[in-house]
């Protein structure tokens, strides 16, 4: 039996469901026509059991059985605690 799961690193962007996180996983590819390197995200919903993660907070969130009806990802990590960047605007304006 396999039990390797996928693994993705992003930052939090939502924490305003009880013990769930919306994750957003940025990657570059290159542009099949183009050949231009072109950044793609995704939104994911993760399990956070002990609610400890913020806004802006970059976390390793691994693959799971299915907790709801969208929710396939549990947070494994908190890699570092982060300011969001709706706050990191204001801050670089005033």
């Amino acid at each position: 039996m396999d039990t390797h799961r996928q693994e993705k690193i992003g930052q939090v962007t939502s924490t305003k469901m009880q013990k769930t996180v919306v994750v957003t996983v940025t990657r570059q590819t290159t542009h099949r026509l183009y050949k231009r390197v072109v950044r793609r995200s995704k939104n994911f919903l993760a399990h956070d059991e002990k609610s400890q993660c913020a806004v802006g907070d970059w976390v390793r969130i691994s693959e799971t059985r299915p907790l709801s009806r969208l929710k396939r990802w549990r947070v494994v990590q908190v890699i570092s605690k982060g300011t969001p960047a709706s706050e990191a605007v204001a801050e670089s304006a005033s």
